[in-house]
């Protein structure tokens, strides 16, 4: 389906990659990895041709359709979030609109004996036969699917684009990707916008897409549940194995240590083999063998063992000094927004050492609370730190509050007190930013950059209570281990929001579920919440709580029972409603595809008829009822 060969890609006179060869077929479903400014993000655009390699070539089969999710997308104002997502149907839709205006000009027209006329009802059953093709009957009904799938509410639906923060149009953008008929998807960085239930929804969407996917994410989790295929750039090269990821990992480390051990026999060998040279050397009567053994060795191919990018970040978290047993006191916190209220009545006691992850569905409060933590807004309610608490806050947005004017030093030595001033250089260095790195404009960084002068920055003020939102956006993989790393040998409290599963394991003692302006407590890490709410089927966590009831309350098993049996049969009458109609609809469908035959066949006999014609836009306007029927119906099924 695509070639890729020998590409190469250089920014001032340094390969980013260099003569990287591949081939994606159908059913690649590709995890392309690597550090930060590895070239992910490049080869993506190349793939996309969106941008142009040095050097190399990329051949597509004929009539390939590609999609590609890019991190800046731009909305046209004024439309809603539906207006949107059915610009992926651009062909569905401007074939509608020539159906309405042939149908009003049947409805209007009285030539009925003319050539035009005639011409008229041929397109129609050519435009009608074309729409059915196109799945026109059927991209209302799906596109809903995939917004719901992505966290949209069916309230939302009719709202404007405008009014959404950047990660709902984002999704918005994944929804049309998804909704188009392409051959291949490019997602770069898709979950990163994603709450934890939105992303098993597009895991199980994309494992059984029947095209090609090539996707870059620093989400462990999201890779090895979608991906059967990995290619990693490092170093300018390019290692592609038919693995997900961690097992990727296992195998590219096996590999290694065997192309170790070859490369030390082949360097035992040589070792010999020069010392046979040197001492034939020395004897006239055995110069032409050692001139024979000097040839050989000449055509030796030497070993190479595959190269590993392993610099990482030092990074640790000292406590600043004990603080008292509780360190945040919350209650009846209630928070809104004009006419929405995020958080109502919200109580909550930390105590000293604890480790707490706040999950739940984006817009639930769980930055908001973070925010009403640190008091960056009013709010009714109180909080109360407790004695001797330093906050250290780690924003969602936190590269955002860096002035991209100054440079890396300058922005750390600003933020220095007396006593750390003298160490922002080794600080700097251990976050990866060396040398002249130091001297670069924040400006000029990479997202992933940007997030890790962030982190250094934090650790230059005391702290003993750490308050982090989404601490790895943009981080890599390798960085994201060293943070989690960090986090679990932190000895001070945590309050951790975070939608990457594999970065929450074993990170939190509790957990809270934002939702419906409450909070739920969770005894344990994320494993035991996912388990408790049923993640695996998402939808069903916003339909039942499946904490399980101990069977000596046998009443209130009963009550549960009894909801699930009620659940069950109405969802039963709305399938057997829904069946109904689809027959019907495909039945109207089959008699209108007949009258457009009829009239294309015999137009002379029809169009005398007026009882012909009132039957057929009766039927017309059925068709319309049913499936608005049809819609209803649906989205009712969709809401149990």
């Amino acid at each position: 389906m695509l070639n890729i060969h020998n590409l190469s890609v250089s920014f001032g006179g340094t390969y980013l990659f260099e003569e990287v060869t591949f081939r994606l077929g159908s059913g690649d479903r590709v995890g392309l990895v690597g550090k930060n400014g590895a070239g992910k993000s490049t080869m993506l655009k190349i793939l996309a041709g969106d941008f142009k390699p040095d050097s190399g070539q990329i051949a597509t089969e004929k009539e390939v359709k590609m999609g590609f999710l890019r991190q800046d997308i731009d909305f046209e104002h004024g439309r809603t979030v539906l207006d949107e997502a059915y610009e992926a149907f651009t062909e569905i839709k401007a074939v509608e609109k020539k159906l309405e205006s042939i149908n009003h000009q049947l409805v209007s027209r009285t030539d009925y004996e003319s050539a035009a006329y005639s011409q008229v009802i041929e397109d129609l059953s050519d435009y009608t036969h074309r729409f059915e093709l196109l799945g026109g009957y059927n991209y209302v009904g799906d596109t809903e699917k995939i917004l719901l799938g992505l966290g949209f509410k069916r309230e939302d639906f009719n709202n404007q684009t405008d009014t959404f923060s950047g990660g709902w149009r984002m999704r918005i953008e994944l929804a049309k990707l998804l909704l188009q008929s392409n051959d291949i998807l490019l997602l770069d960085e898709p979950t990163n916008h994603l709450d934890i239930e939105s992303i098993i929804w597009l895991e199980g969407f994309l494992r059984n897409f029947p095209g090609v996917v090539v996707i870059v994410s620093h989400d462990k989790m999201f890779l090895d549940n979608v991906t059967n295929r990995t290619i990693e750039i490092s170093l300018g090269k390019a290692y592609d194995y038919n693995k997900p990821y961690s097992q990727y990992l296992i195998l590219r480390e096996e590999i290694r240590e065997k192309q170790l051990a070859t490369q030390k026999n082949q360097a035992k060998k040589i070792e010999e083999t020069e010392k046979l040279i040197e001492k034939f050397r020395a004897k006239a009567s055995k110069a032409s063998m050692a001139q024979s053994l000097i040839k050989k060795l000449d055509k030796v191919e030497r070993i190479e063992v595959d190269e590993d990018d392993n610099s990482v970040m030092n990074i640790s978290f000292p406590v600043s000094q004990v603080p008292g047993r509780v360190v945040i006191e919350a209650e009846h916190v209630t928070k809104a927004y004009g006419d929405k209220t995020i958080l109502k009545d919200i109580s909550l006691l930390v105590e000293r050492g604890s480790k707490i992850a706040f999950v739940g569905q984006n817009g639930q409060g769980k930055s908001t609370f973070m925010k009403a933590i640190v008091n960056e807004f009013k709010y009714q309610g109180s909080i109360k730190l407790g004695h001797n608490v330093q906050l250290g806050y780690f924003a969602q947005n936190q590269a955002e509050y860096l002035d991209g004017e100054i440079t890396l030093l300058e922005t750390m030595t600003n933020a220095a007190t007396d006593t750390n001033r003298s160490k922002v250089r080794d600080m700097l260095g251990s976050f990866l930013f060396r040398g002249d790195d130091v001297e670069k404009k924040v400006k000029v960084l990479s997202g992933g950059e940007r997030n890790r002068l962030a982190l250094c920055k934090l650790l230059l003020q005391p702290i003993n209570v750490l308050v982090m939102d989404e601490p790895t956006n943009h981080l890599d993989i390798k960085s994201k281990n060293v943070l989690k790393a960090a986090l679990k040998k932190y000895e001070g409290t945590l309050l951790l929001v975070s939608h990457d599963r594999d970065f929450l394991q074993g990170m939190s003692n509790i957990v809270y579920e934002f939702k419906d302006q409450k909070i739920k407590e969770y005894l344990g890490d994320i494993n035991y919440f996912l388990e408790q709410r049923n993640m695996e089927n998402m939808r069903e966590v916003e339909k039942k709580d499946t904490d399980k009831l101990s069977s000596g309350v046998a009443k209130d098993q009963k009550e549960t029972n009894k909801v699930s049996y009620e659940d069950q049969k109405k969802s039963k009458a709305l399938q057997n409603r829904l069946s109904k109609v689809e027959s019907q609809i495909k039945q109207l469908e089959m008699d209108i595809q007949q009258d457009d035959k009829a009239l294309a066949s015999n137009y002379d006999k029809h169009s005398e008829d007026a009882n012909f014609f009132m039957a057929y836009n009766k039927k017309k306007k059925e068709l319309d009822r049913l499936l608005e029927e049809w819609e209803i119906v649906q989205g009712e099924i969709d809401m149990l």
